[in-house]
C-alpha cells in the first residue's frame, strides 16, 4: 500500500493507519477495538441506520480514496514529483507509480523530454517587439535581433524548475535577453553585420547555462538561434550605403594589392638581371684590366732586353692594328711635283677589318 512506500501521518507516532506497526498488518483485537467504537458511535442515528451499515459505507468509502488515487501513470517524456502534505519527497521514472491521494498527496507531472522555445525581440505571430530587439553595439550603434532560445527541463533536476523560481519561463526569457544584449554590447556593428554572428550564438548559449545554473532553476539550454541582425527600419538604407561604402573600399583594397602582387616581381626580376649584368660587367673589365696589365708588364719586360726591337715590333703590330682593314693607296712622291697612283691595295678577301 502506499503508505508502506511513501509514509504516512500514522508513521511519525511509530503506528500504522489501523494502530498496528508501522509497514505490519493490523492485529484482529486492534480491529475488532476499532469497530466497537464505531458501533457505539453511530448506534444513535436517527432512520434506522445502523452502525454497521455506516461502518461499511465508511470503508467503501475509504478503499475507493486509497484505490483510485493511490496509482497513477507517468508517460515517457515526463518526470512525476511526489508531494505529501505539500512536502516534497521523490521523484519517480515513467510507468505506474503510487502516492498518497488528494488532498493528503499531490503528483506533478514534469515534461522533461519536450523541447521548450523562447522567442526574444519578435514573435512568430506577432512580428517584431522594439522593447526587445533594439540593442545597443561596443561602438553606440543600435542594432535590431531577434533570437530564439531552445530549451529543456533538466532531467537531473525538475524539482529545481517547479520549486525554486515562480516563473521559470520568464525567467528564461529575462536571462536570454539579458545575456544577448551582454554580447551584442562586446561586438561593434560592422562585427556583428558580418563575421561574428557565428561566433555569438555559443558564446550567449554557454553564458545562459552559466547564469541559469547559478540561480537553480533546473532548464538545459541546447541552442541559440538569430533569426535576424540588421540595422533599424528607419536606417537600414544608410547602413546599405555604407556597407556598399565599405564594400566597395575593400574591393578597391583587394585590386591594389593584386596590382602590387603582380608588379613587384617583375620589378623585382629587372633589378636583380640588372644587378647580374653588372656584376658580369665588373668582373670582365676587371680581367680584361688584369690582362692588359700583364701584357704589358710582359712587354716592358722584353723592351727592357732589347728597346729597338721591341719599339719596331710594337709600332709595326700598331699600324697593322689600324691600318689592317682600311683600304691603302701606294703613291711616289719622288716623281714630280704631284703624286702618282701606281696601285691600290686592298685588303685580300676574308682578311680581317
Amino acid at each position: 500500500m502506499s503508505w508502506n512506500n511513501q509514509g504516512g501521518p500514522w508513521q511519525s507516532r511509530g503506528q500504522g493507519p489501523w494502530g498496528g506497526a508501522p509497514g505490519g498488518a493490523p492485529s484482529p483485537n486492534d480491529i475488532e477495538d476499532a469497530i466497537k467504537r464505531l458501533q457505539k458511535n453511530f448506534s444513535g442515528l436517527p432512520g434506522g441506520w445502523s452502525g454497521k451499515v455506516v461502518i461499511a459505507i465508511v470503508l467503501a468509502l475509504l478503499i475507493a480514496w486509497l484505490g483510485l488515487g493511490t496509482f497513477y501513470t507517468v508517460q515517457p517524456n515526463e518526470i512525476a514529483l511526489n508531494l505529501v502534505f505539500g512536502r516534497y519527497t521523490g521523484r519517480t521514472l515513467p510507468g505506474l507509480n503510487t502516492n498518497w491521494p488528494w488532498p493528503v498527496g499531490r503528483v506533478i507531472k514534469v515534461p522533461v523530454q519536450d523541447q521548450q522555445i523562447t522567442e526574444v525581440g519578435y514573435r512568430s505571430d506577432g512580428g517584431d517587439v522594439p522593447s526587445e530587439s533594439l540593442m545597443l553595439t561596443g561602438d553606440k550603434n543600435i542594432v535590431q535581433v531577434h533570437f530564439r532560445v531552445n530549451w529543456r527541463i533538466d532531467a537531473a533536476h525538475p524539482e529545481y524548475f517547479v520549486f525554486n523560481v515562480y516563473e521559470p519561463r520568464a525567467t528564461v526569457k529575462s536571462v536570454a535577453e539579458s545575456i544577448m544584449r551582454e554580447v551584442v554590447g562586446q561586438k561593434t556593428i560592422d562585427g556583428i553585420l558580418t563575421s561574428d554572428r557565428r561566433e555569438m550564438e555559443p558564446d550567449a548559449r554557454d553564458r545562459m547555462q552559466k547564469v541559469l545554473d547559478s540561480y537553480k532553476v533546473g532548464v538545459r539550454v541546447e541552442q541559440v538561434q538569430l533569426q535576424l541582425v540588421d540595422a533599424p527600419p528607419q536606417v537600414v538604407s544608410a547602413y546599405r550605403d555604407v556597407t556598399a561604402a565599405q564594400q566597395d573600399q575593400q574591393r578597391a583594397i583587394n585590386d591594389a594589392d593584386k596590382y602590387a602582387n603582380q608588379v613587384k616581381p617583375e620589378a623585382q626580376g629587372d633589378a636583380a638581371r640588372i644587378i647580374a649584368e653588372a656584376q658580369a660587367y665588373k668582373q670582365q673589365t676587371v680581367l680584361d684590366a688584369k690582362g692588359q696589365t700583364a701584357r704589358y708588364d710582359q712587354v716592358y719586360e722584353q723592351y727592357k732586353k732589347a728597346p729597338l726591337v721591341t719599339r719596331e715590333r710594337m709600332y709595326l703590330e700598331t699600324m697593322e692594328k689600324v691600318l689592317g682593314g682600311m683600304s691603302k693607296t701606294l703613291l711616289d712622291t719622288k716623281a714630280g711635283s704631284a703624286p702618282v697612283p701606281y696601285i691600290a691595295v686592298e685588303p685580300p678577301a676574308g682578311a680581317a677589318k
